[in-house]
């Protein structure tokens, strides 16, 4: 996450009354430091100066605010401001629409521009024409610009131009060596001075500059330089980045305590039911003594002499089923534990579920033995008139039947767990995919490319995001959508939800889109 807008966790985690890093906050007051000086000479030359007016500065550097605080800071009744953006209207038939429209010009030429400019001199009022994102004006928009603010005898509005450094080489080549412009360079902040921003953007949410201590305020001043709109960016990141590491901390230690207590008692029984029958795999079978039974024929009592010698025991053959070693046999009505998965993974912890009762179980035990029938030879008839000793029996070691071997039978294996999703991915090759034609709306540029993907992610499929180079630096830039026409993402822009209105999304075509992120490979 990063550089979002708020979002109810956020705002909960540090109990602002709003997100105090959002492009437009309630009550924000103008902070003066590097600002208040370059208004007041806007104003000044604005009164006393003929020339056109350029106020250059990166992006992020606070022009669209120094506009409107020049706008919010004049007199009503003696100025009259006309705001035109060039996002999208970089043609000087589209500018000059615009700045008709704000003076309720029927034709938007130059010519009757002008007229009304000199009718509302006359009745004690200026005409304040400032142009937002002036960079992206043509050669030929610009010519028509400098031949406005040079105005005519009826009337002369005045010109402001907000832009980044790089029109003023191509405003030299159209002035044409002609002194007929002035520019003002928008300065960074200090550290000292991001600090006393960041204290007044938190004031202005129900906190203080204590949300942050000193490393991580100059961790922020570093990361943007010093321009403000940078800084709104990075200030947010952090305290995002350290609202998830004291949530996860807090997760991991309390994750025992967190369980319910029946699943915390199955634990334990699962446990110790591990333990009971890993010691129990060490244990043998003692073998059982099979009994001798002699057999006499009827009639007959065995001789006091005669005593059978004990045959040697015979243990019964024992084969387990699918299982390599074997296991001490159960007693009769001894019930044998049913070892689950870790009841973690039940309570949903690891994104696993518990299973039904364990489907194969233990393998059976096959127990086959035959049974033992010792053999006695009868002794011959005595005959009446001799009187033998009877023979001492002999005892025939019982036989045991061979046992039939009993296939193992292998548990069912386990299905395997479907892959987890990796998260929204870099667009890079979506954009590859659109006509250079077509629109989409830029919604907002993240530092870190894990807050544009949080913001993907959180927002639906519709939103993309690229990696492109700023300043030097990597910014991952997100957009929502793909138009036909600037029209149709215009419309669009509407139907968004609020918090993401709040940003300014402006459309631009994929053709700069895709020669960006050529840039950045």
């Amino acid at each position: 996450m990063t550089s979002l807008h708020a979002d109810e966790a956020f705002l909960d985690h540090y109990q602002f009354t709003h997100d105090p890093f959002a492009a437009r906050v309630p009550g924000f007051k103008f902070f003066p430091a590097q600002r208040k000086p370059v208004l007041g000479q806007l104003h000044h030359l604005a009164r006393y100066s003929q020339l056109l007016l350029v106020v250059s500065g990166p992006d992020g550097s606070g022009k669209t605010l120094l506009r409107q605080a020049l706008v919010a800071s004049t007199n009503k009744q003696a100025v009259q401001s006309v705001v035109v953006s060039a996002k999208g209207a970089s043609d000087p038939a589209s500018i000059l629409r615009q700045v008709a429209q704000g003076l309720q010009v029927q034709r938007p030429e130059l010519p009757a521009i002008l007229a009304q400019v000199g009718q509302l001199a006359l009745t004690g009022q200026e005409v304040y024409v400032l142009v937002d994102d002036a960079e992206d004006l043509s050669d030929a928009a610009l010519t028509s610009l400098l031949s406005l603010a040079a105005g005519n005898a009826e009337g002369r509005p005045h010109i402001f131009l907000f832009a980044e450094s790089q029109l003023l080489p191509r405003l030299e080549h159209v002035a044409a060596g002609n002194e007929c412009f002035h520019v003002i360079e928008l300065l960074p902040y200090s550290e000292d001075e991001t600090r006393e921003y960041l204290s007044l953007r938190l004031d202005g949410a129900g906190q203080g500059i204590e949300v942050l201590n000193d490393e991580q305020v100059a961790d922020i001043h570093e990361q943007s330089g010093g321009w403000p709109g940078v800084i709104n960016l990075a200030a947010r990141e952090v305290l995002v980045e350290s609202m998830l590491a004291q949530r996860g901390a807090a997760s991991r230690a309390g994750f025992a305590f967190s369980l319910p207590r029946k699943h915390l008692l199955a634990l334990c029984v699962v446990a110790v039911g591990i333990l009971a029958a890993w010691f129990m795999q060490g244990r043998t079978v003692a073998p059982v003594e099979a009994p001798v039974i002699a057999q006499l024929p009827l009639g007959e009592t065995a001789p006091p002499a005669a005593v059978a010698e004990p045959a040697a025991p015979v243990a019964p053959a024992i084969q387990f089923e699918g299982a390599n070693q074997p296991l001490p046999l159960p007693l009769v009505g001894e019930p044998q534990p049913v070892i689950r998965e870790p009841l973690a993974q039940a309570a949903g912890l690891s994104g696993a579920e518990e299973s039904s009762d364990s489907q194969g179980g233990a393998a059976d035990l096959a127990v086959q033995a035959a049974p033992v029938v010792p053999v006695v030879s009868p002794r011959p008839p005595v005959a009446p008139a001799v009187v033998e000793p009877v023979k001492p029996v002999q005892a025939v070691a019982p036989v045991a039947k061979p046992v039939a071997p009993v296939a193992a039978v292998s548990p069912p294996a386990k299905p395997q767990p479907a892959a987890a999703s990796t998260g929204a991915a870099n667009g890079g090759g979506w954009y590859a995919t659109q006509a250079g034609s077509r629109f989409t709306l830029q919604i907002l540029g993240a530092r870190l490319e894990s807050g544009a993907q949080a913001f993907v992610k959180a927002h639906g499929a519709d939103y993309h995001y690229f990696k492109k180079l700023h300043q030097g630096k990597p910014l991952y830039v997100v957009t929502y959508g793909s138009f036909a026409t600037r029209d149709a993402a215009q419309a669009a822009l509407r139907g968004l939800p609020a918090k993401v209105q709040a940003g300014k999304p402006w459309p631009r075509n994929f053709a700069g889109i895709q020669q960006e992120i050529a840039q950045a490979r």
